[in-house]
């Protein structure tokens, strides 16, 4: 018998704190218009965690999976991505991180995933896929791909009750703007928010799908003005998410049964400079067309300064697979393209309604597939000077985190290893 638990862990920072994901947002947070949280989805001996940040980077996760009491090879970590929580990655984003809320992110995420595999019971799975609602637009091309659907896992107690939801949705939690200085989970809070209305006592778990370049319909360029957009509001943000959550709701489930696995590979991100002048000549380029501190020329020749062309070395990159009742969670590091999804889907030759996750494990920016390279623009070209990044990550990377992506949903999809067994908490 499958054993589930599921826990909620308010992460919300005080106020005054720097936020993470517009450059043009200069000013600290003034509250909070929703809690941030860091959800854990346990089950069995493994277990996906969703924080409300906007990444993660490497060495936090594998600092948690190892502090865990579960195997460190069965955790996935990912980040939400919302654009109105804190900075949560060291000499990421252009903004430093506050050491000690750091700690506290860690202390809460290792909290959601204690307190989950401690509330485990037996429980039964089902799975469906909820229609597309509508919202998700690809940025960079018009009628580009999109990732389309909104799948779903529920957990039930053997009461019929519900545990938690576990669903996915492949669109950037970016409805609201630079303009937003309130912490929020975006319209992933409305969407966890409506599920649990539906299911009381239950817990909603958000995780956002591959959508490096995929939004509800404003370019990139449109979020390095701090100006008011009168599209990008609560009141959207709250629409979206509802609108997810219903099409969640209304999906056919079925009931999955069948071994719980889980699997991790790895690949290499490598780094390819885009960049067209030495450091000296771009920095003193874009400090002449700075007009003001912290704008976007600003930014850049201070990462000309800092950061071009250093520490290009590989990185390696962990992508995961959760394989819970048949159904696949599939989980890779950056800002995936759909394009990526849906090839790694078609791949893998399934129709079920399984789930392709983005920013887990890491956030290193932008990964696009081959393809794009050739197009340019701010994802290729520009993003990984606002990530800190040395340069772009060079081609073919998205390709090879498919393939490690795949290898793993294969392992995953054959009975847990023999010492798939619980840790003890560390004193």
């Amino acid at each position: 018998m499958t054993r589930v638990g599921a826990a909620v862990v308010d992460i919300t920072p005080p106020p005054g704190g720097a936020m993470a994901g517009f450059a043009a947002r200069q000013d600290a947070a003034r509250g909070g218009h929703d809690a941030l949280s860091a959800r854990a989805l346990v089950v069995d001996d493994t277990a996906f965690v969703s924080v409300d940040v906007i990444g993660i980077d490497a060495v936090f996760s594998a600092r948690i999976r190892r502090l865990c009491p579960l195997p460190d090879g069965n955790v996935t970590i990912a980040a939400t991505h919302t654009h109105g929580g804190p900075v949560s990655m060291p000499g990421r984003l252009s903004v430093a991180a506050d050491p000690a809320y750091l700690q506290a992110l860690e202390r809460g995420v290792l909290l959601a995933i204690e307190q989950a595999a401690g509330a485990r019971e037996p429980a039964r799975l089902y799975a469906g896929c909820g229609a597309e609602p509508g919202f998700a637009t690809n940025r960079r091309h018009a009628d580009g791909p999109v990732d389309r659907g909104v799948p779903v896992m529920r957990f039930d107690r053997m009461d019929g009750s519900t545990i938690a939801h576990l669903v996915s949705y492949a669109c950037h939690p970016v409805v609201l703007g630079a303009d937003n200085l309130l912490w929020t989970g975006d319209y992933p809070h409305f969407a966890r928010r409506a599920l649990e209305e539906a299911c009381p006592g239950s817990v909603a778990v958000f995780a956002t799908g591959c959508a490096g370049d995929v939004n509800t319909g404003h370019s990139a360029a449109a979020s390095l003005s701090a100006g008011y957009q009168a599209d990008r509001t609560y009141a959207r943000a709250m629409t979206i998410g509802e609108g997810v959550a219903q099409s969640a709701l209304a999906a056919e489930m079925v009931a999955v049964s069948g071994p719980i696995g889980c699997a991790e590979a790895f690949a290499d991100l490598r780094f390819e400079s885009r960049e067209s002048g030495t450091a000296d000549e771009l920095a003193r380029a874009w400090r002449a067309a700075s007009r003001s501190p912290g704008d976007i020329h600003h930014i850049w020749a201070d990462w000309a300064g800092r950061q071009m062309g250093r520490d290009l070395e590989p990185m390696q990159a962990r992508c995961t697979a959760l394989s819970w009742g048949g159904v696949l969670i599939l989980s890779l590091p950056g800002e995936i393209f759909a394009r990526t999804a849906l090839e790694l889907r078609q791949s893998l030759g399934r129709d079920g309604p399984d789930h392709v996750i983005a920013y887990a494990d890491d956030n290193p920016g932008y990964i696009p597939p081959l393809g794009e390279y050739a197009v340019g623009g701010y994802e290729v070209d520009e993003a990984h000077r606002f990530y800190g990044m040395g340069a772009s990550i060079a081609p073919g990377v998205a390709e090879a985190l498919s393939s490690a992506a795949q290898r793993a949903a294969e392992i995953a999809a054959k009975p847990a290893a023999a010492d798939c067994t619980i840790k003890k908490s560390p004193t």
